[in-house]
């Protein structure tokens, strides 16, 4: 029985769900948001606040900030209260409702952007305004997610090695990508690993992380404007892209079986599924990696309203009996 001081202590690293007979391929979803910041962003969070620790950046005085979607917000949020430090989230209109109230609830202050940046669009605005608050008093602590090394490095001591402990012969690894922290820790661990691993990185239609131009996106936690700096395609063997449209209908899918998921893990299943349709999975061992649970998405995905009038009515098309496997659309 754990038994934990601090919350950050605790994160359930070895919980899996089998999608076979619910997607109609082999596919293990590895569940991350079993912790009390409810998502895998609790792994990047804590390996950068207790580096900045370590190095003397992060003191008694500072006031921890940084641009988050929700996630590591969430998470940031929680390590700042168990740690007493001030925390400041810069966001935008993206975020979902209950992200942000639960980011208040811990104490920290949650500063909204709405207006987009001429270039970078609101991921450009959220930095620009980081920038200026950094400058405006020296106690301003910036993390960086986007180009911190120790957020790779959380996946790279953690997530990658839990992953191998429990399927030995890993085939082929989904990971959805946004700042690619995950995807790099896990791609570089597994580049030395006893056996070839293929990684396949799902990004969302919209994103321009692999060079396609920013588009519209909805869903929070997948998908960048620009290019994330951490970035290293020579560890990617292969990209899925996924309409949000299909996200949604994939969450709603597994929702109905009783598994509620976050949008980013709608989007790399979707990705997954699209993918071992057209490669088969005969001998093969795949695993995909779920971000977060469902709950924070309730006035958003999971609300028909607000899925009617982004995606129109097709998204809300009559689901499928509960015994018969969900389908994604090929991206």
């Amino acid at each position: 029985m754990p038994v934990i001081t601090v919350p950050q202590a605790f994160n359930e690293e070895d919980l899996y769900v089998d999608l076979a007979s619910l997607s109609g391929h082999r596919l293990f979803l590895k569940c991350e948001g079993f912790n009390f910041a409810g998502s895998i962003k609790l792994k990047a969070a804590t390996e950068m606040v207790e580096a900045a620790e370590r190095n003397g950046t992060l003191t008694r005085d500072s006031i921890l900030v940084e641009s988050s979607s929700g996630n590591l917000g969430v998470a940031l949020s929680m390590i700042a209260a168990s740690k007493g430090y001030r925390f400041v989230c810069v966001t935008d209109s993206r975020c979902n409702l209950a992200t942000r109230l639960m980011m208040e609830a811990l104490g920290s202050q949650v500063r909204v952007v709405s207006e987009e940046a001429a270039t970078g669009g609101l991921l450009g605005a959220r930095l620009a305004y980081l920038r200026e608050l950094c400058a405006s008093d020296d106690r301003y602590v910036w993390l960086s997610q986007y180009t911190n090394a120790d957020n790779w490095r959380a996946h790279y001591r953690r997530t990658a090695p839990a992953i191998a402990r429990a399927f030995p012969h890993l085939d082929v690894l989904f990971i959805g990508v946004g700042t690619t922290g995950t995807l790099m820790g896990c791609a570089r661990w597994f580049r030395s690993w006893h056996r070839p691993v293929r990684i396949v990185a799902v990004d969302t239609v919209g994103s321009a992380i692999f060079g396609d131009p920013p588009g519209r996106r909805m869903i929070p936690g997948l998908g960048m404007s620009v290019r994330p700096p951490l970035l290293d395609e020579a560890y990617v063997d292969e990209t899925v892209r996924v309409e949000e449209a299909d996200a949604i209908r994939l969450c709603r899918s597994l929702a109905r079986r009783g598994f509620l998921f976050g949008g980013s893990t709608g989007t790399v299943v979707s990705g997954a599924t699209s993918w071992l349709a057209r490669h088969g999975t005969r001998g093969l061992t795949p695993v995909a990696i779920a971000p977060d649970l469902g709950e924070r998405y309730l006035d958003t995905i999971y609300q028909s309203n607000w899925v009617q009038a982004l995606y129109g009515d097709d998204v809300l098309a009559p689901e499928a009996p509960s015994d018969q496997p969900f389908t994604a659309s090929p991206p």
